[in-house]
């Protein structure tokens, strides 16, 4: 059995996502397909437009062997934390041959080239890394400087400016630094950039739908809209959509419409203001990506709070990007704790495989990684018990964060609330 593995987020799932499982197998002749995915928050700082289950049912209609879900304190992180957690989570299931990302570049040798380069991190690209930072500079920008004055190739230096390579180039560290057996491969990214939120003709971005979602849901929506869509009538809105997803995606995205989704960050800003209004600056020191000077900022600031989005513009400056105050706050209320972070690191990372969701045809890959797996199948949350003091605690944080996401959808739609250990394991 030929086992490729898809790290993701599907948030939510559409013909971009299809088109790589699709091309992932043809490209490393996979019979099966493992997908490490955000739970019910994602990378960019902000909670999941719509939760978990959802998204798991999406990609196993669409293509997808098994699902696991990816620990929320990694799914969270910068780019570097959340390409470590996901393929160090690959590694340890120790039966995935491959793995395989989209890119801009679609440079397999490049991408390498470059991250053998940030792996090595030379005195040279140190110094003028941090005499960026110094001048004010975002380490995303900095980190740009740092490499185009080092490497000397625009090449080089212009495929760290777009998304998808960024993190391929942090999968391939990831990979290095592990010594992983597992290869690595890359596809061309299609028809739309990442952060593009105008719609295509049939691959959009991820950011395009969830603002056509956000105008589909704006009678109730607490998130402003953002893209241009003055042609799209409210009743159009699934028929537009219907060149932009997969059957499957659009009849789901269909029936749950404002009853399971959309959620935004400004669903969840009574519960991060009574996070911020228990805190000392030094509490708020001790989240992840939480700076001192930030935390200050938050502290002084808490006064002139009025809603999650809102608040983030007044505590963000020119040296830190949005993405980073947005982890920043998020880690604060879901309470993610540097020495927290730190311990599951130094511990290996992880200590149990989440399973969300599998293809009932596929069921014998469960069979596979139980036998095989470095770390335990963790198929009902009852077997919570057999895990060491650090796989409990983060778990324990794992069903916190999505029992506070439900707690939101019951809120906001008046729909029963899913807690998360009553959910079941998707089979299809």
């Amino acid at each position: 059995m030929k086992t490729v593995g898809l790290i993701t987020e599907y948030n939510p799932f559409h013909n971009g996502h299809l088109y790589h499982i699709e091309m992932a197998q043809k490209t490393t002749h996979a019979d099966t397909v493992i997908v490490i995915m955000s739970g019910d928050y994602v990378q960019r700082g902000t909670p999941a437009i719509m939760p978990k289950a959802l998204r798991t049912e999406m990609a196993l209609q669409c293509g997808a062997s098994v699902v696991f879900e990816l620990p929320v304190c990694y799914a969270t992180g910068s780019a570097e934390l959340f390409a470590m957690g996901a393929v160090s989570f690959l590694d340890a299931l120790n039966v995935v041959d491959s793995i395989c990302f989209g890119s801009e570049c679609n440079d397999l040798e490049k991408l390498q080239v470059i991250a053998d380069f940030l792996c090595e991190e030379p005195s040279e690209f140190k110094q003028a890394l941090q005499e960026r930072l110094k001048e004010g500079a975002t380490f995303p920008a900095a980190r740009h400087h740092a490499l185009e004055s080092c490497m000397n190739n625009p090449e080089y230096t212009d495929i760290i400016r777009d998304p998808n390579n960024i993190l391929g180039i942090e999968y391939l560290k990831a990979l290095k630094k592990l010594n992983s057996p597992m290869k690595a491969h890359t596809i061309q990214r299609q028809e739309s950039h990442y952060h593009d939120l105008e719609l295509r003709s049939k691959y959009s971005s991820a950011s395009a739908i969830r603002s056509l979602l956000a105008y589909s849901g704006s009678v109730i929506s607490t998130q402003p809209v953002e893209g241009t869509f003055d042609n799209t009538q409210y009743s159009n809105i699934f028929h537009t959509l219907e060149e932009q997803v997969p059957n499957h995606c659009l009849d789901i995205l269909k029936d749950y419409h404002r009853v399971k989704y959309p959620l935004y960050q400004n669903d969840f800003s009574l519960l991060l203001k009574y996070k911020l209004l228990n805190k000392t600056p030094a509490d708020l020191f001790r989240y992840v990506d939480v700076s001192e000077e930030m935390a200050n900022r938050i502290y002084n600031q808490i006064n002139n709070y009025f809603n999650y989005k809102q608040f983030r513009t007044l505590i963000q400056t020119k040296d830190v990007t949005t993405t980073r105050v947005n982890r920043a706050l998020l880690h604060i209320l879901l309470g993610t704790k540097k020495n927290n972070l730190h311990d599951y690191i130094e511990g290996g990372y992880h200590y149990y495989a989440r399973l969300l969701g599998v293809r009932k045809d596929k069921e014998r890959i469960l069979s596979i990684i139980s036998k095989n797996s470095r770390i335990p199948l963790l198929s009902k949350l009852s077997e919570e018990d057999s895990l060491p003091k650090l796989g409990s605690q983060m778990l324990y944080h794992d069903i916190l964060a999505s029992n506070l996401y439900s707690s939101v959808i019951t809120y906001k739609f008046r729909t029963a609330f899913a807690n998360e250990y009553k959910q079941p394991i998707i089979k299809l």
